[in-house]
């Protein structure tokens, strides 16, 4: 680019519009909001987030944006997100399709909250699910990802704990169904 002051004109204009549209598009969290009024403000101080589901919103917004910086900054301190900084920017590298919400609730208190989601992404050319229930806390005013449970890491419900005991058939030298470890015969049989 030469320094003539129409070039240069018309290359700041043309960083402007980029920038403009981008503002102008919709957030990659799925609100159906812009960008600029949506996750934008989160990404610009995270002081600006006043929910669990913002947090997690914008936190999914920086993996699509490549803002690996904002990822680590909303980890709790306890967590020690700096010393996992490159795992993170791997994460990051995904390509991140689309957000779910499934549900958010609040905890035990006014400074826990959960949220239930499913993030899909494309890499080596599949397309994969990753499903969260994620816990904040929030710690001096400031809401912090701390931790997730992912249901393949939950074990199945054992099917045989709904029904009546007389319906099961289970022998009485076969172990409890209540998971106590006695044999059935000297425990719920």
């Amino acid at each position: 680019m030469t320094n003539n002051p129409t070039t240069v004109g018309l290359f700041v204009l043309s960083l402007y519009l980029l920038r403009f549209q981008f503002m102008a598009a919709s957030c990659p969290c799925g609100s159906n909001r812009t960008y600029a009024l949506c996750c934008e403000i989160a990404h610009k101080h995270h002081a600006n987030v006043i929910t669990p589901e913002q947090l997690m919103r914008s936190r999914y917004s920086a993996h699509v944006l490549g803002l690996v910086d904002y990822v680590v900054n909303t980890y709790h301190p306890s967590c020690h997100a700096e010393e996992q900084r490159e795992g993170i920017a791997e994460s990051i590298e995904n390509d991140w399709c689309k957000l779910e919400v499934v549900k958010a609730e609040a905890g035990s208190n006014e400074n826990e909250g959960f949220v239930e989601f499913n993030a899909y992404f494309d890499e080596d050319g599949k397309r994969y699910c990753m499903t969260e229930r994620s816990r904040f806390v929030k710690e001096d005013g400031l809401w912090y990802y701390i931790d997730g449970t992912f249901p393949e890491d939950e074990p199945e419900p054992d099917p045989r704990l709904n029904q009546s005991v007389s319906s099961l058939k289970v022998g009485r030298n076969d172990p409890c169904i209540c998971g106590s470890g006695k044999k059935f015969k000297k425990c719920c049989g």
